[in-house]
């Protein structure tokens, strides 16, 4: 078949103006995931007499964000000392367990999953909730009574109690995030 004019406006100009539409998007709309303000964890949100705390750790990779529980740990482990997801709780907890975009906040979450548990030890790769920030905070159980998560010490770190953080809301079973 001949290459005419036609056929190479086709397809050449409406891919590129396709484009053009979907950066202009990008450059107008909020990006997804970003925390809106009042999401900052302030130093009055955080106990540090609960327990010990750690940032740094050796990173290796080991089915991290498989969807898994195990997968959920060892994605925050190989994240220890990230200050990427500040602000972004929830993005971390989703992306932990491969999937992002599906809560809006750790206070949505908390809202929309079940069941929810206010008492004892949280099971590895268990959602834990607090109520603090305008949005809530969100992080994962390591199974022992600690969690990790963002904001511990300014990063992504592991806090040996779930009261690390004040107003401690509950936990929900581990699962990839789904509504």
């Amino acid at each position: 078949m001949a290459l005419t004019t036609h056929n190479l406006l086709s397809r050449f100009v409406k891919p590129a103006a396709v484009a053009a539409l979907a950066v202009s998007a990008l450059a107008i709309a909020p990006i997804a995931g970003a925390a809106p303000q009042g999401a900052e964890i302030t130093a009055a949100d955080i106990n540090p007499a609960a327990g010990t705390f750690t940032t740094d750790a050796e990173v290796t990779v080991q089915g991290a964000a498989d969807g898994t529980p195990a997968g959920a740990i060892q994605w925050y482990k190989n994240h220890l000392g990230s200050t990427a997801w500040q602000g972004l709780c929830e993005k971390a907890a989703e992306n932990a367990y491969g999937t992002t975009g599906v809560w809006a906040s750790a206070n949505a979450h908390w809202n929309g999953a079940s069941p929810k548990h206010t008492t004892g030890t949280p099971p590895a790769g268990s959602f834990v909730y607090w109520n603090i920030s305008a949005y809530g905070h969100v992080g994962i159980a390591d199974g022992s009574g600690g969690i990790y998560a963002t904001s511990i010490g300014g990063k992504i770190g592991h806090a040996s109690s779930v009261n690390y953080f004040n107003n401690y809301r509950g936990w929900t079973p581990a699962a990839r995030p789904h509504q």
